[in-house]
C-alpha cells in the first residue's frame, strides 16, 4: 500500500513538499509525471527518462487494453517489465479517452460501451474491469473509472456525470478491496465548473476512503481563470494527509500556480507533444525552434539549462533537424522539455523546503518574457 508523508508546508501558501512511497520506489512531491500513453514516453527511452530525473510516469489503461492487450501484458509480467521501467507507474482509467472519443462511446450506469478507434470492435468498460486491467498492468497507482464531461456543460448534465462517477468509484473500490487491495486506487473528483458540485463530489469520494484523490475534468476547454477557480476551490476539500493530483495540467505556469494551492501531482502531454511541434520551454518563456532567427544561432536552447541537449547542441542545429524533419529532432527536443519540467519541480520542492515558495513564484513569473523570445 501507498504511504504519504508531508515533509514541509509553506507558511504563506498551501504549497507542501513530501514523499509518496510505493512498491517501485519513492516519489518526491510535488511531482510532474511524463505521459507514456502506450508504454512509451514518445521519442525517448527509459534510460533518458531517468537521466531527466523522472520518478514516475503515466500509462493509459484504455490504449494498453486495446494494444498490446491483457494477454500480452500477463505473459510479459506487467507494464514495468514490458517496458523495462523499474520506477512507479500511474495509469489513467480511460475516462478521459472516452471523453475525447465521445462519438465512439455510450455511457450507462453499468459502464462505458465503446467502439475501438483501431479496428471498430465493441467493448464494455465497467469500473470493475478498469481495476482488473490496471491490476494486470501492475500499476503502482490506479485510477477509478470516471465520467469526464466537456466544457461548457449545464448543471443537469454535470450532476448526471457526477452521480455515475461516484457510483463507479464505489463499485471500483469495492472490487479492488475484494481483490486484496493490492497497489493503490485513487478516486477522481468531478463536478464540472460548478463549485457546489465539486464540493459534493469530493465529499462523496472522501467517504469511500481512497489512498489518494485526483481532480478531474479540468483543462477541457475552459478559460484558465475558471480552471484555477475550480482547482483552488476543490483541492482544500480533499484530505490533507493524502496525495492530491490534478489531472491533465498543464503549462509551467499552471504547475507553479497549482502547487501554491496544495497540489502534489501533475501530468500532461505538453512537454513531449510540444517538443514534436518545435516548441521548447525555457526559464524566460517558450521558443519556436523553427523561427528563422535561430538559423545562425550558436547558443543552446537555454543558457541556464544543464540538460544533455543544452550542453551539446545549438539552436541552429536543432532548427536544422526540425526543419528537415529528422527523427533526432523529436528525441532532443523532448529530452530538453522533460528536463525543463522535472527540473522546475525540483526547484519548486527546494523552494518549499526553504519556505521560499512565494519568492520563487514571484521570480518565476518575472522572468517569463514570451515576446522577447518569439519576436
Amino acid at each position: 500500500m501507498l504511504t504519504f508523508e508531508i515533509e514541509k508546508k509553506s507558511t504563506d501558501s498551501r504549497a507542501r513538499t513530501g514523499s509518496i512511497i510505493t512498491a517501485h520506489g519513492e516519489i518526491p512531491t510535488p511531482i510532474f509525471m511524463p505521459v507514456g500513453t502506450l508504454g512509451s514516453v514518445k521519442a525517448v527511452s527509459v534510460e533518458e527518462l531517468k537521466q531527466c530525473e523522472a520518478r514516475i510516469i503515466l500509462g493509459n489503461t484504455y490504449h494498453l487494453y486495446l494494444r498490446p492487450g491483457c494477454e500480452v501484458m500477463t505473459h510479459m509480467g506487467g507494464l514495468h517489465k514490458f517496458m523495462n521501467w523499474d520506477r512507479p507507474i500511474l495509469t489513467d482509467s480511460g475516462g478521459f479517452q472516452f471523453f475525447s472519443l465521445a462519438k465512439l462511446a455510450k455511457f450507462s450506469r453499468e459502464g462505458v460501451n465503446f467502439q475501438s478507434h483501431i479496428d471498430g470492435s465493441r467493448h464494455l468498460f465497467t469500473p470493475e474491469k478498469a481495476v482488473d486491467i490496471q491490476m494486470v498492468l501492475g500499476s503502482d497507482i490506479m485510477m477509478s473509472l470516471d465520467w469526464c464531461i466537456p466544457y461548457p456543460a449545464n448543471e443537469k448534465e454535470t450532476m448526471a456525470a457526477l452521480e455515475k462517477t461516484t457510483l463507479w468509484a464505489r463499485r471500483g473500490r469495492d472490487h479492488w478491496l475484494e481483490k486484496g487491495g493490492v497497489n493503490n486506487l485513487f478516486g477522481i473528483v468531478q463536478g464540472g465548473m460548478y463549485a457546489h458540485l465539486r464540493a459534493l463530489s469530493a465529499q462523496q469520494l472522501i467517504e469511500l476512503d481512497f489512498p489518494g484523490y485526483a481532480v478531474g475534468g479540468l483543462s477541457v476547454g475552459e478559460p484558465t481563470d475558471l480552471m484555477y477557480e475550480m482547482a483552488d476551490h476543490t483541492v482544500p476539500l480533499l484530505p490533507h494527509d493524502k496525495p492530491r493530483y490534478v489531472m491533465g495540467v498543464g503549462t509551467p505556469e499552471n504547475l507553479v500556480e497549482m502547487v501554491g494551492m496544495g497540489v502534489d501531482m501533475f501530468d500532461c502531454v505538453m512537454p513531449s507533444r510540444n517538443a514534436r511541434n518545435g516548441q521548447l520551454f525555457t526559464g524566460r518563456g517558450t521558443i519556436n525552434i523553427s523561427n528563422a532567427r535561430f538559423r545562425m544561432d550558436e547558443n543552446p536552447i537555454d543558457d541556464a539549462c544543464n540538460c544533455y541537449v543544452c550542453q551539446n547542441y545549438s539552436r541552429a542545429y536543432l532548427r536544422h533537424l526540425y526543419k528537415t524533419r529528422e527523427l533526432l529532432s523529436y528525441r532532443l527536443n523532448t529530452i530538453h522539455n522533460l528536463h525543463y519540467y522535472l527540473n522546475l519541480m525540483e526547484r519548486i520542492r527546494q523552494s518549499i523546503k526553504a519556505d521560499q515558495f512565494s519568492a520563487f513564484k514571484k521570480e518565476f513569473f518575472s522572468q517569463l518574457n514570451h515576446k522577447e523570445l518569439n519576436r
